[in-house]
């Protein structure tokens, strides 16, 4: 299964823009930071991930304010050029 929830802020969004088959587009930079158990130590997590965003969803997440904080829900696949990961982004959680 491919699913991934994250607790985010919104650090970075693009303008919305269209697809070739004309579904609305919007990039985006997420950041988590928690601090979580390993091995019963505690250890801090920071991350920034790319996102992306297609179709109907691109409208609340468009209007969101830098900075906001929420769970974001969706799914990562490769970037075009096979260097890292996209979150793309189905779900507001």
């Amino acid at each position: 299964m491919n699913r991934l929830v994250l607790q985010a802020q919104l650090l970075e969004r693009g303008a919305v823009r269209y697809t070739p088959a004309g579904l609305a587009a919007l990039d985006m930079v997420l950041r988590h930071e928690s601090t979580l158990s390993e091995a019963g130590h505690p250890r801090k997590v920071s991350v920034e991930i790319r996102a992306l965003a297609i179709g109907d969803i691109t409208q609340p997440l468009a209007k969101l304010e830098i900075g906001t904080e929420m769970g974001f829900a969706g799914f990562i696949s490769a970037q075009r050029n096979g260097r890292g990961v996209v979150f793309h982004v189905t779900e507001l959680a």
